[in-house]
């Protein structure tokens, strides 16, 4: 595989992997957000990924890149209060705060910045051989 398709591989899987961080990070701002009803109160959201195949000239796979399809909403339900005292709540006293699991959100992040860390390191050692190779060249 040539250089330039695994630079590709790896600049588009740090650029998904910023969505997701960027995601996550609206939902843990957003986690303890409420509202008076079920249908507005912040719903967690995820990106929705793709690895999409670079064809070549002879018909082969060149390479890939992984593409960010959608961000959707989450279908959990929202978490229900009984809470008559807050501004909030409904006639029956109940407030809806966000679905979003911090924990989990958390545990994500770290996935999403080793990920994005690990293509770095792709780079850097592609810029390594190329320059290795420009070595050889010379002598």
């Amino acid at each position: 595989m040539a250089f330039r398709s695994i630079a590709q591989i790896a600049g588009s899987a740090m650029t998904a992997q910023t969505v997701r961080m960027n995601t996550i990070s609206s939902n843990l701002a957003n986690a303890q957000s409420a509202a008076g009803t079920e249908a507005g109160v912040y719903r967690a959201r995820k990106p929705v990924f793709s690895a999409i195949a670079q064809p070549g000239q002879d018909g082969q796979v060149a390479g890939a890149r992984v593409q960010v399809l959608d961000v959707i909403e989450s279908t959990e339900p929202a978490r229900k209060a009984y809470e008559p005292g807050n501004p909030l709540a409904n006639e029956s006293g109940e407030v809806f705060y966000s679905n979003v699991n911090s924990v989990a959100e958390m545990t994500d992040m770290l996935s999403a910045s080793r990920a994005f860390e690990t293509n770095v390191e792709v780079l850097g050692r592609v810029k390594a051989m190329q320059n290795s190779l420009l070595r050889l060249g010379e002598g």
